[in-house]
């Protein structure tokens, strides 16, 4: 008899590091993707092994429902991340509740809810971070402040988990091809220019030498930076 499949869960699913973290993730785990709009989780749920949760992060209420529907789980990839620029005398109190909901508190939730999972498999948990999260970056003070955040909330959970042995690592890409990076270009008058990003794919790979790292050793910041620094974007 053979041994099942190890679970892994992914929010952030339909974005472009997330798709390429589940597609990579299935081909040696049974996968939960999680995003807000069916219609753009269709494609993934094809896929064998991935089954499909349709969740708005900002609704922490609608976690516990969907979680006690899981028996195992061994890795946690928050991927799920908004970025509305703006400079400290742009954002408004809309913008600093919505993006510190989804890209701290509910990732925060989620993970509390889902320890007793992680502990049972000594799991690991992915916290995708950002360069934004250990340097400024000029007028996106919301989304650097949330990355801040979320990189404290690794470290502390990484702490009060020993015992558990429960791994919990931030990977921080930089400048990603991605809808996000375009939108951050756009707002500062820049030219995009995609073949000077990391693409997800990568960013995917990454995340699998993580899974994967042997089971004595704690992975804790992994910098992913393009092969060619870019400053200041």
């Amino acid at each position: 008899m053979t041994d099942p499949r190890p679970v892994a869960l992914v929010t952030g699913a339909t974005g472009g590091m997330g798709e390429e973290i589940v597609r990579d993730l299935a081909r040696t785990h049974d996968v939960i993707a999680v995003g807000r709009r069916a219609s753009s989780l269709e494609a993934l749920g094809r896929i064998d092994g991935v089954t499909t949760w349709t969740l708005e992060l900002t609704d922490t209420a609608a976690f516990a429902p969907l979680v006690e529907t899981l028996h195992r789980l061994d890795v946690l990839v928050h991927g799920a991340a908004i970025a509305d620029p703006g400079r400290v005398d742009e954002a408004s109190a809309e913008q600093w509740t919505t993006q510190l909901t989804t890209n701290v508190v509910a990732p925060a939730v989620l993970t509390g809810l889902v320890l007793p999972l992680l502990r049972a498999s000594a799991g690991t948990v992915v916290f995708i971070g950002s360069g934004a999260g250990t340097r400024p970056v000029p007028g996106n003070v919301v989304y650097s402040a949330s990355k801040h955040a979320l990189r404290a909330v690794a470290d502390v959970l990484r702490i009060d988990e020993e015992a558990s042995r429960i791994r919990v690592v931030t990977v921080a890409p930089g400048q990603t091809d991605t809808a996000m990076q375009r939108q951050l270009v756009d707002y500062a008058g820049g030219e995009y220019e995609r073949e000077r990003y990391i693409t997800p794919a990568s960013v995917a790979e990454v995340v699998r030498f993580v899974v994967d790292a042997p089971a004595d050793v704690q992975l804790t910041d992994i910098a992913v930076r393009p092969r060619v620094e870019i400053r200041r974007l």
